[in-house]
């Protein structure tokens, strides 16, 4: 297949009778980029990796390979490979022959397809596997020959639909690492497709992250992490802790915000709508438990509260504190213990304090940490 240079999705459209799954989607894949597609079940991420795949046909829109459009190219036409989150595999098929099946169906001749089998088995390591069945291999391995069966018909395009998901905690981790190494490795364009942040942060050129069928932010996965740009993206970066504020004034790029409190802290701000703010206006300040700061010397922000619980979690403790203002918890890390009942005083850098408008959605407001979802949250991860 000719590699890829460009590749488009131009209002790429898909109902399901009167829902609507994908709507006027855009996107723009370079050659040689991994670009993740972030987000909830039924945001649209699925759908549209199918509908790019060819599994799907669109409701409306075109999709541009290359400065030519094939929506109306079969699936098994447009050379692309896809992984599937179930794998996949035949049973009753040796991993060699797992590999070697698709070639079979092409016709490629018995030395070049067994020399390409062996060299997908090699690129997941596998080459010493070849003669087991699936059922013979560990999750991760068949997680790898997956991977191998789809590598070894050199696909223009590597699809993932959320692959890693059967998986434990240590394999994730080491499978994360593969499918890095192989995309580099081979230089292969990918689409992958998670509802982990922590995958699509550590494999991503580019993340985009989708919300009821539409792209909510896109950029690179420091973008995404640092300038989340609604409460929606910056709940799936980890930004836990959320208090109302007031803006009292600005200087520069940072905001002069109080708490109910009364507590004076510095804070930025991701959306443009913060370009209007007004003394007086209540809006929201989001930061991740992780960014807390115990050393004060770093930090003009501080905040004080009683520790309510404390669960360890291994790198860290985290603690839910009570403000004392209204009843307002955060959830802050500490690098060392921390016992209920005992007053902490803890810093936030003002560049890692953001702010977002108070008039966000139902969904984003469902979304507001509140002290009975705070401690939900803590008590879950228990």
């Amino acid at each position: 297949m000719e590699p890829i240079q460009k590749l488009q999705m131009k209002g790429v459209t898909r109902r399901f009778g009167a829902a609507t799954a994908l709507d006027h989607f855009d996107l723009e894949i370079t050659g040689g980029s991994f670009v993740s597609l972030l987000g909830p079940s039924g945001c649209g991420k699925t759908t549209a990796l199918n509908c790019l795949a060819g599994l799907l046909d669109l409701s409306d829109g075109e999709i541009i390979l290359n400065g030519q459009a094939i929506q109306q190219v079969s699936a098994e036409k447009r050379g692309f490979g896809m992984v599937f989150q179930n794998y996949a595999l035949f049973p009753h098929l040796t991993a060699f022959r797992n590999v070697a099946y698709g070639l079979e169906l092409r016709r490629v001749k018995r030395e070049e397809r067994q020399k390409r089998v062996r060299r997908a088995l090699e690129i997941v390591h596998l080459e010493a596997f070849e003669k087991r069945y699936p059922a013979q291999l560990s999750g991760g391995q068949q997680q790898r020959l997956a991977l191998a069966r789809t590598i070894v018909l050199e696909p223009g395009l590597l699809l993932l639909d959320e692959p890693l998901s059967n998986l434990d905690a240590n394999l994730r981790n080491e499978m994360r690492i593969e499918i890095k190494r192989i995309h580099d490795e081979l230089g292969l364009t990918t689409l992958y497709v998670t509802h982990d942040q922590s995958e699509a942060m550590s494999l991503s050129d580019l993340v985009v992250v989708m919300r009821l069928g539409h792209i909510e932010q896109l950029g690179t996965p420091q973008e995404i992490y640092t300038r989340p740009c609604s409460l929606y993206v910056a709940d799936f970066m980890g930004y836990a802790n959320r208090m109302p504020v007031t803006v009292v004034g600005r200087e520069g790029a940072e905001f002069l915000v109080r708490t109910a409190a009364g507590d004076e802290l510095r804070a930025v701000s991701t959306v443009a709508e913060s370009q209007n703010w007004q003394a007086g206006q209540e809006v929201l300040a989001s930061f991740r438990p992780d960014e807390t700061r115990s050393d004060l010397k770093e930090t003009s922000n501080r905040l004080r509260g009683t520790v309510q619980f404390v669960e360890y979690l291994g790198k860290a403790f985290e603690a839910l504190v009570h403000l004392g203002d209204k009843g307002q918890q955060l959830l802050v890390q500490s690098p060392v213990t921390l016992s209920g009942g005992t007053e902490i005083e803890f810093g936030i850098a003002s560049e890692r304090l953001l702010l977002f408008p108070s008039e966000m959605t139902t969904l984003e407001n469902a979304a507001l940490v509140t002290p009975q979802s705070q401690e939900s949250a803590v008590e879950g991860r228990r």
